[in-house]
């Protein structure tokens, strides 16, 4: 398993935010908190980073992912009822954009924190 040891740091740090807060907020409000609790454990982070989008050659828009953690996870913020096909295509095209090899989208909406993992 890739990056297992950061991916499960990421997670706890999920877990102590989802304790904290509680399920029912807004995503935006359980990225922040991600984003507080893992710059205090040290580990590094960008948040809503940009990249370019190119179609044969040609810039076509920016994708900004919620978090780039260490340079080798993205992590995808969600308040969703369950995961579904689009939300793993669309980290798939995240991965394929941005060059990274692993993406870990975390569901806030429950009492029991969930994530799924996804590779390249």
């Amino acid at each position: 398993m890739i990056h297992s040891e950061l991916s499960e740091k990421v997670i706890g740090a999920a877990m102590r935010v989802l304790n904290e807060l509680k399920p029912g907020l807004d995503e935006k409000i359980y990225e922040n908190a991600l984003v507080h609790e893992l710059r205090g454990t040290g580990i590094p982070l960008e948040q809503q980073r940009q990249f370019d989008v190119r179609y044969k050659g040609q810039q076509v828009g920016l994708l900004i992912p919620d978090l780039i953690v260490a340079g080798q996870i993205i992590v995808d913020v969600k308040v969703v009822s369950a995961f579904n096909e689009s939300h793993i295509a669309q980290m798939i095209g995240y991965l394929a954009i941005t060059g990274l090899d692993l993406g870990i989208l975390i569901n806030f909406k429950n009492a029991k924190l969930e994530w799924k993992r996804i590779v390249r």
